[in-house]
């Protein structure tokens, strides 16, 4: 990381409210504003939807108990609020119980565009809204559920999964459109401009390739894998993953596209 920010998440309250100060409801609102911008015509309907049942306020950064109650009625979801990062043990843990974990602090204005570490405008902005969904719900359900119960070594090729479909996935229609659903592009201005532009390269999805493909948490994806349609994340899930796991630990990583981090 080239400039370490320390940021310290705040502790709710004992019914989950958080104060947070006029300057970090003053950033939410303005990225807020500008990806309402950015997302027509490159977000996928099904978080446009989840993102009109959330009806996140504009001005401010939104309570938990307020993203609560619209996911356990759609989806029997909740969130989590957590410090800024948290072990693989215990991310895992809160998706199998169907809890998202949320950091409850905003980035600074020096990280506007991007930053490494998930922020409270990342988780929610970025995927509340596809928690609404089914398809995406069940897919991340299984994916902690699969995590909880594997070794540490195949949980890094876990994190590969859930880095090229819930973080940066993005879809291809059958008419070529390609659109977004990953949450890590959906919450950075940066990078929805970034995916939909020449520079990338989109790859049809295939388990054993993600699962093989190597990236770095600090620079604008080279590669992304495309799927069909929301729906395919139910094909997804039922594939034998930990078989596939095992078939990508025996060919070992593909080459890196990118070049290796200084320092």
């Amino acid at each position: 990381m080239s400039k370490q920010q320390n940021y310290i998440a705040h502790e709710p309250d004992s019914n989950g409210y958080i104060d947070y100060s006029q300057a970090e409801n003053d950033i939410w609102a303005e990225l807020y504003a500008r990806q309402l911008t950015n997302l027509p015509g490159r977000a996928c309907p099904e978080y446009l939807a989840g993102l009109d049942k959330l009806a996140l306020p504009t001005d401010r950064i939104p309570q938990l108990p307020e993203i609560d109650k619209v996911l356990l009625e759609t989806t029997g979801w909740k969130t989590a609020a957590v410090p800024a990062l948290i072990s693989f043990g215990k991310f895992f843990e809160l998706l199998a119980n169907k809890s998202f974990p949320v950091a409850t602090f905003i980035r600074s204005r020096e990280e506007f565009d991007y930053l490494q570490e998930p922020d409270i405008f990342h988780e929610v902005f970025g995927h509340c809204p596809l928690l609404t969904n089914p398809s995406f719900a069940h897919f991340s359900h299984l994916y902690g559920q699969l995590g909880l119960a594997a070794t540490k070594e195949q949980r890094i090729f876990l994190a590969r999964l859930y880095w090229f479909t819930v973080e940066f996935g993005v879809l291809r229609s059958n008419n070529n459109e390609l659109s977004i659903y990953g949450g890590g592009i959906l919450s950075s201005p940066g990078e929805t401009l970034y995916v939909m532009g020449d520079k990338p390269e989109i790859r049809p999805f295939d388990l054993v390739d993600v699962l093989r493909t190597p990236y770095r948490i600090d620079i604008m994806q080279p590669i992304y894998y495309a799927i069909d349609n929301i729906a395919q994340l139910d094909e997804i899930a039922a594939m034998d993953i930990m078989g596939a796991v095992s078939k990508a630990q025996q060919l070992g990583l593909f080459a890196a596209t990118y070049p290796a981090k200084a320092g």
